[in-house]
């Protein structure tokens, strides 16, 4: 186990992130740190502040105090263009897919980002125009193989169950072929299996050498799929641990899973 320690490696770091609305300490004083191959959970009551935390980490929000590095790189200041063009890609709470759009379309937009035609090229069908279709559709054909959609890939967007459809959005994701995925409450709005099959999902992308952080209200889910989690509540870190440990943190248990109530109980 010590040996493992010595050899994880960061990717991506939070150094004494604050986010102040007005009065209101949505962060404060946040430090977390993700390895390489990790699936990293970030838990916390509503209103701790894991999405404004995501938000700064992907440059939609940029942090009143702190600094936010990814491969050793100060991504701070970058917009989130610039942070998806440094692979780090996201999902967020609210589907946002096409949903007129056929799967296969969905996910080549999630390409687009590392084509090179303009406006110019996609009216008049230049070469370069031609290139980056034919590029986008076989990388996002390949993606949909490997991760199981291929048989959808005609299918509209809209027509899927809800947990189809948070799939196609996970692998949209994975068209800018990310060193990170990081992943707003992928779990939300779903039934007991679609869950189930989702942290599957998750873990066999991990197993394909994804990382991956996941914000989730689902205690089974981050339990039973996380090698570590950050516990967040009223915008500051409670903890940065193990499962293990989040489970027996007496402060853990008394934020988030309420006064008296034993935590192996409420992720059976």
């Amino acid at each position: 186990m010590a040996e493992q320690t010595l050899t994880r490696v960061p990717l991506l770091e939070a150094q004494g992130i604050c986010k102040y609305f007005g009065g209101l300490k949505a962060v404060d004083h946040v430090d977390m740190t993700i390895c390489q191959g990790d699936i990293f959970g970030i838990i916390g009551p509503n209103g701790a502040g894991k999405t404004t935390f995501f938000n700064i980490c992907t440059g939609i929000f940029t942090p009143t105090q702190g600094r936010i590095f990814f491969c050793g790189e100060d991504i701070t200041a970058m917009s989130p263009e610039a942070v998806a063009q440094k692979r780090i890609a996201r999902t967020f709470q609210n589907l946002q897919l096409f949903k007129f759009m056929t799967v296969l379309e969905n996910v080549k937009i999630g390409c687009h980002i590392k084509t090179k035609s303009n406006m110019f090229d996609a009216i008049l069908h230049t070469p370069t125009f031609k290139r980056d279709e034919a590029f986008t559709t076989e990388k996002s054909l390949e993606i949909l193989k490997r991760i199981g959609l291929f048989d959808f890939r005609d299918t509209l967007a809209g027509n899927l169950s809800y947990g189809m459809q948070r799939k196609v959005e996970i692998a949209r994701a994975l068209a800018l072929d990310p060193k990170i995925l990081l992943l707003d409450e992928p779990a939300a709005g779903m039934n007991p299996l679609e869950t189930k099959a989702l942290m599957e999902f998750i873990q066999a992308l991990n197993a394909d050498g994804y990382t991956i952080a996941v914000i989730e209200h689902d205690m089974k889910f981050v339990m039973n799929s996380c090698n570590r989690i950050l516990v967040l509540n009223f915008g500051q870190k409670i903890l940065e641990g193990t499962p293990a440990e989040v489970k027996t943190n007496p402060e853990v248990q008394s934020a988030y899973f309420g006064k008296g109530m034993v935590a192996g109980e409420a992720i059976r």
